[in-house]
């Protein structure tokens, strides 16, 4: 009898420890472990979360460049004010010019180049280019006020030569008018060879020159000029100068 309930009390103690290693084999498996170490794992992706972040925000400004590109695109213009943005101190300036610079002044011997070249047809004539080497447009108002050497007077203007509008010039432009040296027949008088020439630049009013005047150089040998000597109003082409 007593050897039997040995045997029970052990097979009681035998189940009991079985039921207890189950017990504790389901708590390892249960919602709750797997929660913990979920609850670990989601701690993981939550440390990672700032490296999605970063990489929405990467393409944020990369999407906000490539908004902009259009409009770079649209112009240079979007480049050109990033420019004047690196150097305003430099920029300032330029726009005032410009600005300035829309308004046409009146050309005169310091904002031009003159050119004095003889022609060899017709005959007895001579060219004058003038050219605006100025930052501004420039009017060429009248007829050049020419004088050979040491004349005392300048000579008259062919009226008929007048154009219907003011020659203007834009920087890099060319206006001309043509001397009529000599008389071709020969019938001019007081006839004499000069070797230096000054022009003078006409105001709006055409009541006395502006500004300098310019001194193109003449051939070596000199150019004869006779009382037969006029000059043709500014002309906006080379054609219209040297057809009087």
């Amino acid at each position: 009898m007593s050897s039997l309930r040995t045997s029970r009390t052990r097979l009681v103690a035998a189940a009991a420890t079985a039921v207890l290693a189950t017990l504790s084999l389901s708590a390892c498996n249960n919602g709750t472990g797997t929660q913990d170490e979920g609850s670990g794992s989601s701690t993981s992706p939550s440390s990672a979360a700032p490296s999605p972040t970063t990489a929405s925000n990467s393409p944020a400004p990369s999407g906000s460049s490539a908004g902009k590109a259009p409009s770079a695109g649209t112009g240079s213009s979007g480049a050109g004010s990033a420019g004047g943005a690196t150097t305003p101190a430099a920029g300032t300036p330029a726009p005032k010019t410009q600005a300035s610079s829309g308004k046409p002044v009146t050309c005169e011997g310091s904002t031009t180049k003159t050119v004095a070249a003889p022609l060899t047809r017709p005959v007895n004539h001579m060219l004058l280019t003038v050219t605006n080497t100025g930052s501004k447009s420039c009017y060429l108002y009248g007829y050049p006020a020419v004088r050979f050497g040491e004349a005392q007077a300048v000579p008259p203007v062919i009226e008929d030569s007048q154009p219907q509008a003011v020659v203007t010039l834009k920087p890099g432009e060319s206006g001309y008018a043509s001397v009529n040296l000599s008389a071709t027949d020969g019938s001019g008088a007081n006839g004499y060879t000069a070797k230096s020439l000054t022009v003078y630049f006409q105001g709006r009013s055409g009541n006395g020159s502006v500004g300098t005047g310019a001194h193109p150089p003449l051939p070596a040998k000199g150019v004869y000029v006779d009382d037969s000597l006029k000059v043709t109003y500014w002309q906006q082409s080379m054609d219209d100068a040297v057809s009087w």
